[in-house]
């Protein structure tokens, strides 16, 4: 089954060269016809099937996992009123949880996007974590080198410290390196073609299955 036809992403495209109130208002029920209900419905039917596999995930309420359209133009140089894609984070407490290691997906004429882990961090969410791999470093490199993430997403991504806060977790880092990282997530970039295609959701829920070990790993961390 497919969610979306092509004017999915015909819609960013003309979005792009058009990135102002008048034309989306002008497109506005084209929006809401081709791009935000049927995001929507993909969102909810992918939770439905991914709590098959987490069980945190039975009830999620979609609208609470996915993110607006609109920009945050306050700080930014670039004052474009809109994204040029639709993204949701799926995860048990919903978008507003940046390190639930759930799941986040991003379609859009640019590529699809699968991604989870922890992407940002209370500083006591951030020293939970680190002294956690620091005492199961054997289980966190099982879990980073398996072969179902390896081949899905690559490695652990997320910028760095250049210092820890103790000498404990420098003598970690110096077996386990990723210690030093302030931000640890997966990423995977796919074709925009797959957006229209009938094996989006068996993709994205494939993709949810190969995180699992990173992902119990960091939930374990992080409880």
């Amino acid at each position: 089954m497919s969610y979306f036809d092509k004017d999915f992403n015909k819609f960013f495209k003309e979005l792009a060269a058009n990135n102002h109130k008048d034309w989306f208002d002008e497109n506005r029920s084209r929006y809401k016809k081709i791009v935000k209900e049927p995001f929507e419905n993909f969102v909810g039917d992918l939770i439905v099937k991914l709590s098959q596999h987490d069980p945190s995930l039975k009830g999620l309420d979609p609208k609470k996992t996915i993110f607006r359209i609109n920009r945050d133009i306050r700080f930014s140089k670039d004052k474009s009123p809109y994204k040029l894609n639709r993204s949701a984070a799926i995860s048990k407490n919903g978008k507003k949880d940046r390190a639930g290691a759930g799941m986040y997906i991003q379609l859009g004429p640019e590529m699809v996007a699968f991604a989870g882990g922890a992407y940002e961090m209370y500083t006591e969410q951030l020293s939970q974590l680190r002294n956690y791999i620091a005492t199961n470093q054997k289980a966190f490199r099982k879990a980073i080198e398996s072969d179902e993430f390896v081949s899905h997403y690559g490695e652990i991504k997320g910028e760095e410290n250049k210092r820890l806060p103790n000498k404990e977790l420098t003598q970690a880092a110096e077996k386990e390196p990723l210690i030093y990282k302030k931000q640890m997530y997966y990423w995977t970039e796919l074709k925009s073609e797959l957006v229209h295609s009938d094996k989006l959701m068996s993709s994205a829920i494939e993709h949810f299955k190969a995180a699992k070990p990173v992902r119990e790993f960091l939930r374990k961390a992080l409880t």
